[in-house]
């Protein structure tokens, strides 16, 4: 996989390009600063300034490390357009993915290294992560929200870097979820992603550059879900 235009310029939102190829419904850039999604993060949103007016983004599918963007429109479109990404939505997404950086950070501090699940985030402001924790007393779970909010308050800085992917299996820690892993960049490093002091793991989504940019969060609920899965809801404050 080659790396994302958005990971290098995660401060740009508005980008020149041409289509390169087109089928009904979509249409292929040669470059995009548009996030495709993946790892319980939705794609970007947004929209192609054409000739023939603004088209919105209907959503974005990877086929052989290409990325497809879903056009509403019937007809078909070639040359240079404009991508305009949606800044707010971009925002928000990269705050609910940082801020479940945090979550898994203190859960696996707190509970001898729990895994994930599974995660997803929705355009409401919410999101959810699972844990592999069978025996967790959920107020303790609870009880990490303040840790949470004061990581968020101290202005942790946020980067990635890559690194050779046989990290993954050297270093524990660095690859969390049970059963997916990112995948590996085209010269095979992988994707890690540092909080200042506290949390380093391998990851593919958006994320701020400041855990201060995002506001407090509130942990909305704690559900059974199955003999293993403890799943963790959270919201803004």
């Amino acid at each position: 996989m080659s790396r994302y235009a958005c990971h290098d310029h995660p401060d740009e939102h508005v980008f020149r390009t041409e289509i390169v190829d087109a089928r009904p419904g979509a249409v292929l850039l040669r470059e995009s600063l548009f996030y495709p999604g993946g790892g319980g993060q939705l794609a970007d949103r947004g929209h192609l300034e054409t000739l023939r007016g603004l088209v919105a983004i209907t959503g974005i599918e990877v086929i052989d490390g290409w990325a497809w963007h879903g056009v509403a429109v019937p007809f078909e479109l070639h040359g240079a357009v404009e991508g305009h990404v949606d800044r707010a939505f971009r925002t928000l997404m990269s705050q609910l993915h940082t801020d479940l950086h945090l979550v898994n950070a203190f859960v696996f501090q707190a509970f001898d290294g729990a895994l994930v699940t599974g995660v997803q985030m929705a355009d409401d402001g919410t999101a959810r992560i699972d844990f592999d924790l069978p025996a967790a007393d959920n107020e303790r779970i609870r009880a990490l929200e303040p840790m949470i909010n004061d990581a968020i308050r101290a202005d942790l800085r946020v980067e990635a870097v890559y690194a050779p992917a046989e990290r993954l299996a050297a270093e524990a820690g660095l690859l969390r979820s049970r059963s997916v892993a990112p995948p590996p960049q085209d010269d095979g490093s992988v994707r890690i992603v540092r909080i200042d002091g506290l949390d380093e793991q391998a990851c593919g989504g958006t994320h701020l550059a400041s855990t201060a940019q995002s506001p407090p969060i509130r942990i909305l609920k704690i559900e059974n879900k199955g003999r293993h899965n403890r799943r963790v809801r959270i919201g803004f404050a």
